[in-house]
């Protein structure tokens, strides 16, 4: 897990990836909302296809705050 999911920091505008099982493809999606409190947040999320989900930080979901995304995207 990342930092901002262990510290409840993550918020809407960051991006989010979670690593998919069976050989599939990783998805990609960006928070519209924190919801929850510290050490129990959850995410609602709308995916990259589309699709909206909410979203229990695990191993596999990593969580990227959205100037760290901006500076890759540059």
């Amino acid at each position: 897990m990342s930092t901002p999911e262990a510290t409840g920091a993550a918020r809407a505008g960051d991006r989010i990836e979670a690593r998919s099982l069976h050989g599939q493809l990783t998805r990609s999606g960006e928070i519209l909302e924190a919801l929850g409190q510290a050490g129990h947040q959850r995410y609602r999320v709308r995916w990259d296809d589309g699709h909206e989900s909410i979203v229990f930080p695990a191993d596999g979901v990593t969580v990227v705050p959205a100037q760290r995304h901006a500076a890759r995207s540059s």
